[in-house]
């Protein structure tokens, strides 16, 4: 009953009440805490953000930065797996233990009611997480198994191979689920030196909001993190992608061909000009029906079911990509037909329309992406995470109402390198 409590909370969440900037000491290292206070429904969410602690990490084993997130979903050595899962679901506290590329980061989230026990239990994990050769082999096990079976989803293999073009000789260039090589030579001796250098205080930002005090989020963040080492922060460094214009193709035994392209993008999370990119990427392909791309190639050719593309634009790196599945005999047209259409676009920019609409969508959608806590947060670590002020969407939502069509093709027009497409193709 607790359960379906708390999953009808996590619905209706409500009123928007806005995050503030705080931190809290700990062993002489001051980590930020991001806070929001919403006494609207009883809950608590939290997150333990790692910088420099994803797959950006890997190093030569390709996985590590997962495989170490995936031990600590193990539990605690005394509990193991199943005693600690079960914990955590007789209680409703949702915990999880997640790597992206550049970060690594735990997070809970409870009635308020049980939050003190999850805040207790997460503090055990960390003391003495359950590095044990049996749940290491049960990792290594699970890890193979979902590796060879992305080995039949097409859209997962031209994916990774565009990202081994574009990002070549590159911290970037390999899968962050590792390949079948690099999870048999990882060793329990990787991981416990994996997660000893980047669980550490000075990598950490903590994200915590919902029904509870400054003081309490303070408590509860120091009672987690002082089983901690103060460890090293270092630089993510920046990566481009590669402009070459190369080609994979890989064959299989396929019905449709599947088309992943991308290019640099050479716009950085601190640029001014960063509200521009997004209204030009909507207008492209990131808006899908109505979206240039999806316009030329399913609308007016019927080449494909959906066609997309984005900006992504990273502190490590960015880039434009974008994907397509067509009918083999459709292929080779497909792909002029994006040239030609990134080619136009960059060349004659957008129109007054096209322009009018984006504004329309990304002002009028905006409650609807700042609705619940989560989303609250998750917009807030984003803004500080990429050196914004916190509400600093207020403030883009803003320049991109002023925005004049002269400025934005200006702007597209300053960034032919979009052009320079390189491909990933499955085909038969």
């Amino acid at each position: 009953m607790k359960k379906i409590l708390f999953l009808a909370i996590l619905i209706f969440q409500g009123v928007v009440m806005g995050a503030v900037l705080d931190s809290v000491e700990i062993k002489g290292v001051k980590v930020p805490l991001i806070y929001e206070k919403s006494d609207n429904l009883p809950i608590v969410s939290m997150q333990i953000v790692f910088q420099k602690s994803g797959s950006i990490e890997d190093k030569n084993l390709p996985g590590l930065a997962r495989f170490s997130a995936n031990m600590l979903n193990q539990g605690t050595k005394d509990l193991k797996n199943v005693g600690f899962a079960k914990e955590l679901e007789d209680r409703a506290i949702h915990f999880g233990v997640n790597s992206g590329i550049e970060t690594l980061g735990l997070s809970i989230s409870s009635l308020k009611d049980e939050f003190d026990y999850g805040v207790n239990l997460i503090s055990k994990l960390l003391q003495n997480p359950n590095l044990t050769n049996e749940a290491f082999e049960k990792v290594r096990t699970n890890t193979l198994g979902a590796i060879f079976k992305k080995e039949d989803d097409f859209d997962y293999v031209a994916s990774v191979n565009l990202k081994k073009i574009l990002f070549k000789d590159t911290p970037l260039q390999n899968p962050s689920l590792g390949t079948i090589e690099s999870i048999k030579k990882i060793t329990l001796d990787d991981v416990k030196r994996f997660l000893k250098k980047h669980l550490v205080l000075k990598r950490a930002i903590v994200v915590i909001g919902g029904k509870i005090g400054i003081k309490e989020a303070k408590d509860d963040t120091k009672k987690i993190l002082e089983n901690l080492g103060v460890g090293k922060s270092e630089s993510l460094g920046f990566f481009n992608a590669s402009d070459k214009k190369e080609k994979i193709v890989v064959k299989k035994d396929t019905k449709q061909a599947y088309i992943y392209f991308g290019a640099p993008l050479y716009v950085k999370v601190d640029d001014k000009d960063l509200y521009k990119a997004k209204v030009a990427s909507f207008i492209l392909g990131a808006s899908g029906f109505g979206s240039r791309l999806m316009e030329e190639i399913r609308v007016k050719r019927g080449l494909a079911y959906s066609a997309y593309s984005r900006n992504s634009i990273n502190k490590s790196h960015s880039y434009f990509t974008g994907y397509l599945q067509t009918k083999l005999e459709s292929q080779d047209e497909a792909i002029k037909i994006v040239k030609k259409v990134i080619k136009d676009f960059v060349k004659n920019g957008a129109t007054k329309e096209e322009l009018e609409s984006a504004k329309k969508f990304l002002l009028g959608s905006e409650p609807l992406r700042n609705e619940t806590l989560s989303q609250r947060l998750s917009r807030a670590f984003d803004e500080y995470y990429k050196g914004k002020p916190l509400g600093y969407s207020k403030k883009e939502l803003e320049l991109i109402e002023k925005l004049s069509l002269k400025d934005l093709n200006s702007f597209i027009k300053e960034h032919p390198e979009i052009t320079k497409l390189s491909f990933s193709i499955v085909t038969k």
